[in-house]
């Protein structure tokens, strides 16, 4: 097969991996697999984004940025869905793009994955080093700064760093390293025990929000949403244009829900269960958004919110409700240890498949004999995650991930659509609603999304891909399942033909 036929030669599409269905346990429910979609979705964005949001974009109206960033989620959640119940593997967008479009773009879609999934949890894992040093300070805990905060930061726009990246003194960042070690432990020993742990810290962090809405409620100044949409004072600043910004922001707080399709294998009826899971995480996490932003904007005025504790900030401003301080601080550790289990364990998923398909080392799919999980691949994520966790800052971080897993969407609305009309006829136990518009839709607003990032951020991108392509060349394209099996079919055509002369 020539290196362009292999680049765009698809996977046949089939329900049985090529290790088998019985290497991962099937413990998974619909509610689990909920579960597990809020725990990789319900974070950082909560606690931090909504108020930034408000303060610097939308004012009260950041409930509408969070509304239509929900419709641009279920759009993909919709395709992802239809995807999952077609073709239940742990390869999420991965596999979806072998079916579809080719090995080529898988291996770049599996590959960005990893900005989603491995960087997700480092760059969690340093916003939860943030709040738990803040909440040690408070009770006169001090450490050093130097090992709790990165050595690496972005440089001044125009210094010419490499990769707009810069020295900052410190060592590591430390408790980053400890979070990502201890997640990755509960992985590697089950994913029953994995989706309990998730599962807990979900009931709390949820809790937690609840709470704080019914609490906040009886503080809400309503004279505080007038105007609701702030006169525009800049391009992106308030008015219409500031609404539309923070919703490309603030998208990205619904990132996680897709987490669930990676679990496929250990779903019980994946079929049923996944498209449930993926869109319950979706519409719940809505719901709270949007209860929280218009609770917090109705506590205080939105310029107060423009800081890493907004939720704090909108209780301190009410000493009735200086209780919830220290609960609301644990749910949001609580609510970003779960993102960061969960995306924990969704990517050795990734790297499962990809090295069943023959484009990683064999390793890579062996499971545990006890524990049956992919602990080989658990223990590579891990340690990788926990290095660019210990060096690199959030905001470099934060960049990379919403290119990946924007890149990851809309391949996923794309190969819905080719699907549909190179296998019309296959069953799909779940079917995207109006497919052409949902599926075009859903692209474009993905693809729209990666031309706001910064011109950094492609450039960072342009090195990963390069990276990750040289990875391919040198071994997955040699090693790949269908270049093998098209090499044995073109050797028994020749032996045939042989036999025949």
């Amino acid at each position: 097969m020539s290196v362009w036929r292999q680049f765009f030669a698809v996977q046949p599409v089939t329900d049985t991996p090529a290790g088998g269905t019985d290497r991962l346990k099937r413990a998974l429910g619909p509610w689990a697999l909920t579960a597990i979609g809020l725990g990789a979705t319900i974070g950082t964005g909560v606690f931090v984004f909504t108020g930034q949001v408000a303060a610097q974009h939308a004012g009260p109206a950041v409930t509408i940025s969070l509304l239509i960033a929900a419709f641009g989620s279920v759009l993909a959640a919709l395709c992802y869905s239809e995807f999952a119940s077609f073709l239940p593997v742990s390869g999420s967008a991965y596999s979806y793009a072998y079916a579809t479009l080719g090995e080529g773009i898988a291996w770049f879609i599996g590959w960005n994955l990893t900005l989603e999934y491995m960087l997700s949890a480092s760059a969690v894992a340093v916003s939860w080093s943030g709040y738990v040093t803040n909440l040690l300070g408070s009770i006169g805990i001090h450490l050093p700064e130097q090992l709790v905060n990165a050595p690496l930061a972005k440089a001044p726009e125009g210094s010419g760093a490499f990769l707009s990246l810069q020295a900052t003194g410190a060592i590591i960042n430390v408790p980053a390293v400890l979070i990502i070690a201890v997640m990755s432990w509960i992985c590697y020993v089950g994913v029953k025990l994995s989706s309990g742990v998730n599962s807990f810290m979900v009931a709390l962090k949820v809790g937690v929000i609840i709470v704080f809405i019914l609490a906040g409620l009886a503080f809400v100044d309503t004279s505080l949403w007038h105007p609701y949409i702030p006169p525009q004072t800049s391009s992106g600043h308030f008015g219409w244009s500031g609404i539309m910004t923070g919703a490309a922001i603030i998208f990205f707080s619904y990132i996680g829900f897709d987490t669930a399709s990676t679990t496929a294998l250990e779903a019980r009826n994946p079929q049923r269960d996944v498209p449930l899971g993926i869109l319950g995480a979706l519409g719940i996490s809505a719901i709270l958004y949007v209860g929280m932003s218009m609770v917090m904007t109705g506590m205080v005025p939105f310029t107060q919110l423009d800081v890493d504790e907004p939720v704090a900030v909108a209780l301190d401003a009410h000493p009735q409700l200086r209780w919830l301080g220290m609960f609301v601080k644990l749910g949001a550790i609580i609510g970003m240890t779960s993102v960061i289990l969960m995306s924990l364990l969704g990517q050795p998923r990734i790297l499962l498949a990809m090295a069943d398909d023959g484009l990683l080392p064999g390793r890579m799919s062996r499971c545990h004999a006890r524990y049956k999980t992919p602990h080989v691949a658990t223990a590579v994520s891990g340690t990788i995650a926990a290095v660019v966790a210990g060096v690199f800052p959030l905001d470099v971080l934060g960049e990379l991930i919403s290119m990946g897993i924007l890149l990851a969407f809309a391949v996923v609305c794309i190969g819905v659509l080719i699907l549909r009309y190179t296998r019309p006829n296959t069953h799909r136990p779940f079917r995207v609603p109006f497919a052409p518009v949902t599926c075009v839709a859903g692209a474009a607003v993905c693809l729209a999304m990666t031309l706001a990032l910064p011109k950094e951020t492609w450039e960072r991108l342009v090195y990963w891909t390069a990276i990750g392509f040289a990875i391919y060349a040198f071994y997955g394209y040699k090693h790949s399942r269908l270049h093998a099996s098209a090499r044995t079919d073109n050797g028994a055509v020749r032996d045939a033909r042989s036999s025949e002369s």
